[in-house]
This record gives C-alpha cells, sequence and structure tokens, in this order.
C-alpha cells in the first residue's frame, strides 16, 4: 500500500506543499521497513505528523528548554562530548535524539550521521530514519494490535500530545480504508 499526495494532504492538513516533497521518499521508507497494510501506516503516519508538526519541522526547535539541556552529558543517548546534546537534537520524522542513536541510524542507513548529522534534516533520512526507528522498536507489531498509546510511549517517553496524535490516526484510519 502506497499513500498519495492527496491522501496525504487529507490526513496532514498543515503539511500542505511539504506532502508533495515527503510522499515519494516516505513509500520508499515504509515498503523498505514493512509499514504496510492500512493499520501500520496510520499508525506510523499519525506518529510522524506530530512529532514533525505534519512535515513541517524535520530539527527539534531548540530552547534550550529545561529537557533539552538534559541532554548534555546523558550516557543512555551516548552524549558524551561537550556539546552532543545540541549537536545531536532531535531530527528526522520521529526526532532521533543522542550521538548513540545517530551512529545506530547512520549505520542501517549506510550514512554517517554522526559526523554528518544534519543528513537527518533532508526528506530521504528524515523518512528513512523514522522507518528504521519504528522497526527497530516493534511497532509494526503493535500498530497490527491496535496499541497507539504504547507506540506514543516508545516514540516519546510518554504521552505528550496524544490529542494532536490521536486526531491524525483517526484521519488517517478514515483517509486509508
Amino acid at each position: 500500500m502506497s499513500i498519495t499526495e492527496q491522501q496525504l494532504q487529507r490526513i496532514m492538513p498543515n503539511a500542505r506543499r511539504q506532502a508533495g516533497v515527503f510522499v515519494s521518499v516516505l513509500n520508499t521508507a515504509m515498503q523498505r521497513y514493512q509499514i504496510v497494510g492500512a493499520k501500520r501506516v496510520a499508525a506510523f503516519i499519525a506518529q510522524i505528523g506530530h512529532e514533525s508538526g505534519q512535515l513541517q519541522w524535520v530539527r527539534e526547535i531548540w530552547g534550550p528548554t529545561q529537557t533539552q539541556a538534559k541532554y548534555e552529558g546523558r550516557a543512555d543517548l551516548g552524549n558524551t562530548v561537550t556539546g552532543d546534546g545540541f549537536k545531536y537534537r532531535g531530527r528526522g520524522l520521529i526526532q532521533v535524539t543522542g550521538r548513540a542513536n545517530y551512529a545506530a541510524c547512520g549505520e542501517a542507513l549506510g550514512v554517517d550521521l554522526v559526523k554528518q548529522p544534519e543528513l537527518l534534516e533532508q526528506p530521504q533520512y528524515a523518512c528513512m530514519s523514522a522507518a528504521w526507528f519504528w522497526a527497530t522498536k516493534g511497532l509494526n507489531t503493535l500498530a497490527d494490535q491496535d496499541q497507539f498509546n504504547t507506540i506514543t510511549r516508545r516514540i516519546n517517553g510518554g504521552l505528550n500530545g496524544l490529542q494532536d496524535r490521536l486526531e491524525i490516526w483517526a484521519r488517517a484510519r478514515t483517509v486509508l480504508v
């Protein structure tokens, strides 16, 4: 199942022209990581829709907020060098965060994201990194079981933005039926 630009715009009305920029590479990424079938695609699109502000952001908006300031020095993220928190802030449609995650994602995608973290801001890598993250976290299985809140927790660590995610998910399920 491929998604069309028109479907993407109906699901994410704020995406506007960005839908056209992302649709082809999004379909390629979903195919590669077996995000196929209405349930999986709807859940995936809802999550990336929220995380990216409906395809408007591929780089975390930096304050730094109190939470972002805590990225610095976080061993669990692999942020061991001063400045890693900012350098490896969330990027891509699911906001890959931290040196260790950039390294793992880069290895999977065949690019050096540690040396070139900004590659995750390009549509191809923004989509591919999101689909890679989805697959590595076992989210296809959860999507098959309609475990949307669990998917949200695995992506976000909590239920941040749940109402927006649910609204996008509802539109996606309607459009993709």
